[in-house]
C-alpha cells in the first residue's frame, strides 16, 4: 500500500471523499433512472411468497408452517440494504462512462415503456395471471421474431442461470430448517448433492417458466423497441450493468439464507420436554 505524506491530509482525504460521493451520485443515479429500484423494493414480498408457495406445493409441511416461514423470510430481508449494495458494487465495477450511457438509455421513451411493463410485471399478485395466460401467449407467439428473440435476452439478462443459481442457493440454506420436520437424517452434503442434482429439472421449469413471463411482461413492448432493449444489453454497459445487478441481487438474496435457515430452526423445533419433579 502507498503511504501518501503527512501533507495537507484533511485536502487529501476531501479529495478522496469527494471522489467516492460522485461515483456513488453517479450509480445511484443510473439505478434509479432503471427499473431495478422499484422492482427491489418488492424483493422481500416476492421472496416471501415465492417460498411459501414453493413449500406448500412441495406438500412437505403443513401450510401455517410454511406461512410462518414465509413471514420470517420477508423479515429478513431489506430492500433498503440489497439497494444500497446495488450502489456500492456498480460503484465499484462501472466506470463513470458506463454509468452514464445506462442512465441515458433508461430515461429514453422506449427505455421508459419497458421498465413501466417491467415494475407492473414484477408484483406478487400479477404472478397468477402471467401463469393463466401462459398457454395463450405461448401459442399466440410461437414462430414469431418475439419469440425468436428470447434466446437473446435470456443470455443477456442472465435470467434462467440466475434464477437457477438463487434457487438452488435457497433450498439449501433452507434445508437444515426442514430437516427439523423430517425423518430424514441425510447431512449437508447429501442435500447439496440432492438438491444439485436437481439442477438440469430446475433449468427446464425455470426456462419456461421465465419464457412466460417474457411473453406476457413484453406483450405490448414492439419487435423493433424490443430488438432495442437487446442492444442496449448486449452493449459494453448494459452488459455490465445487468451483471453487477444480478450478482449483487443474488448475493443479497442468498447471504441470508443460512441465518434464516437457523432462526427457522429455533423458532419451529418442538420446545424441550420440561422434567419431573
Amino acid at each position: 500500500m502507498k503511504h501518501f505524506p503527512l501533507i495537507k491530509p484533511l485536502l487529501v482525504t476531501a479529495m478522496l471523499f469527494a471522489g467516492t460521493a460522485q461515483a456513488t451520485t453517479e450509480a445511484r443515479q443510473a439505478l434509479e433512472a432503471s427499473p431495478v429500484d422499484d422492482i427491489v423494493a418488492r424483493y422481500p414480498a416476492m421472496m416471501s411468497q415465492g417460498i411459501r408457495d414453493g413449500l406448500k406445493r412441495s406438500g412437505q409441511l403443513p401450510p401455517m408452517v410454511a406461512d410462518t416461514i414465509g413471514n420470517v423470510v420477508s423479515n429478513s430481508f431489506n430492500a433498503a440494504d440489497i439497494e444500497q449494495q446495488i450502489v456500492t458494487d456498480l460503484q465499484k465495477e462501472l466506470t463513470d462512462a458506463q454509468l452514464e450511457a445506462v442512465q441515458n438509455w433508461y430515461e429514453t421513451p422506449v427505455a421508459r415503456k419497458i421498465s413501466a411493463a417491467e415494475i407492473a410485471a414484477s408484483a406478487p399478485s400479477v404472478w397468477p395471471e402471467i401463469q393463466a395466460r401462459a398457454p395463450e401467449l405461448n401459442s399466440k407467439y410461437k414462430g414469431t421474431a418475439k419469440a425468436e428473440m428470447f434466446d437473446r435476452f435470456d443470455r443477456a439478462s442472465r435470467a434462467t442461470e440466475s434464477a437457477v443459481d438463487t434457487s438452488i442457493a435457497v433450498q439449501l440454506g433452507l434445508a437444515t430448517a426442514m430437516a427439523a420436520f423430517s425423518s430424514d437424517s441425510a447431512n449437508y452434503e447429501q442435500l447439496r448433492q440432492r438438491i444439485e442434482s436437481q439442477r438440469s429439472m430446475l433449468t427446464g421449469v425455470i426456462g419456461q417458466q421465465v419464457y412466460d413471463s417474457y411473453l406476457y411482461t413484453y406483450e405490448k413492448i414492439g419487435d423493433q423497441e424490443m430488438n432495442l432493449y437487446l442492444e442496449f444489453l448486449e452493449s459494453p454497459a448494459g452488459a455490465a450493468f445487468s451483471r453487477v445487478v444480478t450478482n449483487s441481487i443474488q448475493q443479497a438474496i442468498t447471504d441470508p439464507i443460512e441465518s434464516v435457515g437457523r432462526q427457522l430452526t429455533q423458532f419451529l423445533s418442538p420446545a424441550p420436554a420440561a422434567k419431573s419433579q
